[in-house]
C-alpha cells in the first residue's frame, strides 16, 4: 500500500478524525453516557494531533537543489557558528562551490547561537589516502552565511586552491 508523502493529507483525514470524535462527545454529553468525559480528553488530544501535523506540513520540508551540487554528509555541526561536511574525492571546483551554497542553505536555522561576526561558516572536506593505512583530512573551501537572514546577499564562498589541487588527477 502506497503512503501518501505530504502533510496536507494527513493534517485532512486527522481533522476528520477529530470532528468526529467531537461529535461522538457532543452525543455522550447529549446520552449521558459514562464514558462522556473521557470522550473529552481524547478529542482534545485528536486536536493537538492535528494542529502538530498542520505545523510540520509548514516548514518541515523545505528542500532547495543548487544545480551542480553533489551529495555531501554533515559530519560535524556545533549547533551555533561552525559546521563541516564531507565531500567524496572525485569532486570538481564548480561541485565544491555549488554544494557549498547548498549546504549553507540546508544547515541554516534560526536557532542558530552567534558570537562574533555572526556568521555561520561551513568548510567543506574530504580524505585523502595517500598510503594504505593512512588518512589525510583535506579542507576544500567554505563558505560564511549569516545568522539572522536565511536569503543572505553577502553570502561568502571561498575555495582552498593550494587543496583542491592536490585531489586525484581529474578535470578541474
Amino acid at each position: 500500500m502506497e503512503l501518501p508523502s505530504n502533510f496536507a493529507t494527513y493534517t485532512q483525514w486527522s481533522g476528520i478524525a477529530t470532528l468526529l470524535f467531537l461529535l461522538l462527545t457532543i452525543l455522550a454529553f447529549i446520552l449521558s453516557w459514562g464514558i462522556r468525559f473521557r470522550l473529552v480528553g481524547v478529542t482534545a488530544f485528536m486536536g493537538v494531533i492535528t494542529c502538530s501535523i498542520f505545523a510540520l506540513g509548514l516548514g518541515l520540508f523545505t528542500p532547495t537543489q543548487v544545480p551542480g551540487s553533489v551529495s555531501y554528509t554533515l559530519v560535524y555541526d556545533d549547533g551555533a557558528t561552525e559546521a563541516v561536511i564531507a565531500l567524496p574525492p572525485t569532486v570538481t571546483t564548480s561541485e565544491i562551490e555549488a554544494t557549498l551554497r547548498q549546504a549553507a542553505d540546508k544547515v541554516f536555522s534560526y536557532g542558530r547561537l552567534g558570537s562574533g561576526d555572526n556568521k555561520l561558516i561551513i568548510r567543506a572536506r574530504t580524505l585523502l589516502h595517500p598510503e594504505p593505512g593512512i588518512t589525510k583530512p583535506l579542507y576544500l573551501g567554505q563558505v560564511k552565511h549569516s545568522l539572522g537572514r536565511r536569503e543572505d546577499e553577502e553570502m561568502t564562498v571561498e575555495l582552498f586552491e593550494e587543496n583542491i589541487a592536490q585531489l586525484p588527477s581529474q578535470v578541474q
